[in-house]
């Protein structure tokens, strides 16, 4: 599975591409508020940090507009990665940009449906919102084992891409079921890497090498 980071913290993302784990980047316009950074900018920044797809969204609601603004957001860098909604304009953006062959997030999916309307307009990746669906008290990883199915009986191109991952589980949840890719916050992505035994073996192993009284430098 794809790990991809969702923020406009081009510190956070500078640091976590070092890892090695990083492969891509989702922007929004309330982490591009967050930030209190211009948009451009930023996107541009972000392209230069890491060499997957940095999926950077169309503000208009129309398909004209969102045309045209899908032009400036490709002139950026070629690994920008247009984001549009699941709408009816959303779509036509879609599948145009990708027949010319851009890279497109069709964000904003709460159902199998929609899902299924964003592989056929050519979508690259298909973004469900699980965390806003589980809050809702709905299923949001049943949602992606919908998506799942639907797509492996047609064999469809569009990637699954798990958003508002919210903890670990979501993360767990989704691999265990075959989604192509999740994104989640740096705070998220971070704690995978907590494990109580973890920090007791690595407290047990520094105590033991203190009474050595050696050093390897």
């Amino acid at each position: 599975m794809k790990f991809f980071v969702d923020t406009a913290d081009t510190r956070d993302i500078a640091d976590l591409a070092q890892t090695g784990l990083l492969d891509g980047v989702t922007t929004n316009p309330s982490l591009i508020h967050k930030s209190g950074r211009k948009f451009l900018e930023v996107v541009k920044e972000i392209c230069s940090l890491v060499e997957g797809p940095v999926s950077a969204e169309a503000v208009a609601l129309d398909h004209a507009t969102m045309m045209k603004e899908a032009a400036v957001l490709r002139n950026i860098a070629d690994n920008v990665c247009v984001k549009v909604p699941l709408t009816i304009d959303g779509l036509k953006t879609c599948k145009a940009l990708t027949s010319d062959g851009a890279m497109v997030n069709v964000t904003l999916c709460f159902s199998a449906n929609q899902a299924l309307l964003a592989a056929k307009a050519g979508a690259t990746f298909i973004s469900p919102f699980v965390g806003r669906l589980d809050d809702n008290g709905l299923d949001g990883m049943q949602l992606i084992s919908d998506i799942r199915l639907i797509y492996d009986n047609y064999n469809f191109v569009t990637e699954i891409l798990v958003a508002s991952v919210r903890h670990p589980i979501h993360v767990l949840e989704s691999a265990k079921i075959g989604a192509d890719v999740m994104t989640a916050p740096p705070a998220v992505i971070r704690s995978l890497f907590n494990h109580v035994l973890t920090d007791k073996g690595i407290a047990g192993f520094i105590d033991d090498w203190q009474k050595t009284g050696q050093s390897i430098l």
